[in-house]
């Protein structure tokens, strides 16, 4: 199934808003934000919002999207910096497989406003070239992710890559097309500036196969969750079927959990304060140390770093002593046998360890 080209997922949460707001059952707090998770001693019992206001029930679902948005160089919206990570770490929930972060290779370089903004894959899929400076093919485009984004990082520098559309049937991807118009980009006439920026965390909350978290009465749903599925390296549109896959899976668990008792409120407390904000000093050095490629010396220096996600990206990226998926480090760039099927937990006061999930 799909609609509007690569609009698929705008027009699926268009609907779903539609259906939100008209059903009385659920009530919507528009222009609140989430301050803390509300946990007693082994379990969330709601959220506490900015203005010090508690959301109390017997469970709490996450679903805050991703972190692509740390990074310097990011087709994701700004407010993709890993809230609902951070607000589930701080409460004491394990998270898993931070260091797998995926680059798109096609984000248009373009100090017009349109600096980062996603061009499909499916536009390759349809005919589109990938050509250097000297207007040449150099990469197979449908080749994995990882391969084509590293394959443009390396002539980024050397007189920068384009993407030829000329080719491509405007209105199979009407809204790639409009937004490039907007930004003064004539696609149909003109190759467009592409580079590689971060497009999707693999890791985020460890969970189940029922969206529970770790923490007992806390669920994540889709890119702030790790539930394995994307192993090292997603799969195009693969995150979207998760989104409902546990989202469903989410909302039915979570409909069985106890309610808490008033004794349970009486002694919960905020497990944190707000989620930190990346400074841009911040998001350009994970784009120096932690970006398509890394190595010990930078992840090392991005330890010392003020934003807790930063310093744990670096912790698991250092443990990953191998090369697997979107996950390239240059002092190990083969793939370690030892790793296969094992996934990088982190929790509190505790060092990042492998796991085996069943």
């Amino acid at each position: 199934m799909h609609a509007g080209g690569a609009a698929t997922g705008q027009r699926l949460i268009r609907r779903l808003a539609e259906v939100v707001a008209a059903e009385p059952a659920i009530q919507v707090l528009e222009g609140s934000r989430a301050a803390a998770l509300l946990t007693t001693a082994d379990r969330c019992v709601g959220t506490v919002l900015q203005d010090g206001r508690a959301v109390v029930g017997a469970a709490t679902v996450l679903a805050t999207g991703g972190a692509a948005a740390l990074w310097s160089r990011t087709t994701n919206p700004p407010a993709a910096v890993g809230g609902g990570l951070q607000l589930a770490f701080a409460a004491g929930a394990a998270l898993a497989d931070l260091e797998l972060v995926q680059f798109h290779p096609t984000a248009v370089a373009a100090a017009n406003g349109a600096d980062g903004l996603l061009v499909t894959e499916a536009i390759r899929g349809e005919g589109a070239l990938l050509l250097d400076a000297d207007g040449r093919r150099f990469v197979d485009e449908l080749a994995p992710r990882d391969v084509v984004a590293r394959a443009v990082a390396e002539r980024t520098g050397h007189g920068g890559v384009s993407l030829d559309m000329r080719q491509v049937d405007p209105r199979l991807f009407p809204n790639v097309f409009e937004s490039l118009d907007r930004a003064g980009i004539d696609a149909r006439q003109t190759p467009v500036p592409v580079a590689p920026a971060a497009h999707y965390m693999m890791g985020g909350i460890a969970t189940d196969l029922e969206a529970r978290a770790s923490l007992a009465g806390l669920y994540a749903v889709g890119e702030c969750s790790c539930t394995g599925l994307h192993g090292a390296n997603r799969l195009a549109s693969n995150s979207l079927t998760e989104c409902f896959v546990f989202g469903a899976r989410a909302a039915r668990a979570a409909a069985r959990e106890p309610a808490p008792s008033e004794a349970t409120l009486g002694s919960a407390i905020a497990a944190s304060r707000a989620p930190a904000v990346p400074s841009p000093a911040t998001r350009i050095a994970l784009w120096e140390h932690a970006g398509l490629e890394r190595d010990a010396e930078g992840l090392e220096a991005l330890l010392g770093d003020p934003h807790p996600l930063a310093r744990l990206i670096a912790q698991c990226a250092l443990a990953r002593t191998e090369s697997r998926g979107a996950h390239r480090r240059r002092d190990y760039p083969e793939t370690d046998p030892r790793f296969d099927e094992r996934h990088i937990t982190v929790s509190h006061d505790a060092e990042p360890e492998f796991e085996m999930w069943a």
